[in-house]
């Protein structure tokens, strides 16, 4: 099973200048939960504005530059590639950037999406791709009020691919 995982806002924010807009730890706490044991693929931008590899993940980091190296993580050359060193894990996570995640979709790799929707709209310089209906239905939708610790009215929602 291969899912993108991303937080996005209304108007499909990703990002700006290589960094997160906002900061909603329910976000983070979930994104944790969800993604700890398994393989977790990004693009260098991505993996370079996270600083490290994130404890109790196997990082693949996706660049083109064959010279490429970070301590404790794997390094692809393609997102295939990636996809290929992940196999035996039966929940690989395709977590940004914006690139990457446009790749995944328009090439059919992902079998689920795990959005986090944040309900405002922000200036950006990535965005995540539009969201077919046609292509991706929903399955799961939790939605929660903005209080102390999260800024922003925010909900978690879960897209299966639509089966063919």
């Amino acid at each position: 099973m291969v899912t993108i995982i991303a937080a996005i806002a209304k108007n499909n924010a990703l990002g700006l200048n290589n960094d997160l807009i906002w900061h909603l730890p329910a976000d983070l706490k979930r994104f944790k939960k969800i993604t700890t044991g398994h393989h977790i693929l990004m693009g260098r931008n991505t993996f370079e504005s996270i600083g490290k590899p994130l404890p109790n993940r196997t990082t693949i980091i996706i660049t083109r530059n064959k010279e490429y190296t970070q301590p404790g993580c794997l390094i692809a050359n393609s997102l295939e590639q990636a996809l290929d060193m992940a196999q035996d894990d039966e929940k690989i996570f395709i977590i940004g950037g914006a690139q990457v995640y446009k790749y995944a979709i328009e090439n059919n790799f992902a079998d689920a999406l795990d959005i986090t929707l944040v309900h405002e709209e922000f200036e950006a310089d990535a965005f995540f791709p539009e969201i077919d209906e046609n292509i991706w239905d929903r399955v799961e939708r939790e939605d929660f009020i903005a209080d102390e610790n999260n800024k922003f009215d925010y909900s978690f929602i879960r897209f299966k691919k639509v089966a063919n």
